[in-house]
């Protein structure tokens, strides 16, 4: 395994993916992408370049987790789409993320600005 544990983890799994992984699911919330488009949209939030040897074992740990599916487009591309479970640790980490920063109205006042930008 990459930089994950081995298995189908089901329960607190959030907190055992990597920020990689992490990063990877709030990718694939827009909708769902090839390999080569994960890899374009990491290395524009990274501003440096992503090995392919580090992003297909972890999409493989994701798949292999439950939170990622994984499907053919053709021969040689594949498809990688957030799963119900993906989706549910991606708003268990904002909420978790939220619940850190909005300690007071100031700063919850910050983070509904950043939301409401954000969309």
């Amino acid at each position: 395994m990459s930089e994950a544990c081995a298995g189908r983890i089901e329960v607190g799994v959030g907190p055992e993916l990597t920020a990689f992984q992490q990063n990877i699911l709030v990718i694939l919330t827009e909708e769902s992408m090839y390999g080569l488009a994960i890899k374009r949209a990491l290395e524009e939030y990274y501003d440096t370049d992503v090995n392919h040897g580090r992003l297909y074992p972890n999409l493989d740990d994701l798949v292999e987790m439950g939170l990622v599916e994984k499907s053919e487009l053709d021969k040689r591309t594949n498809q990688y789409e957030l799963t119900e479970r993906g989706l549910e640790v991606v708003v268990e980490r904002v909420g978790w993320i939220a619940s850190k920063f909005a300690v007071d109205d100031e700063r919850t006042s910050q983070l509904v600005d950043a939301v409401e930008s954000a969309g």
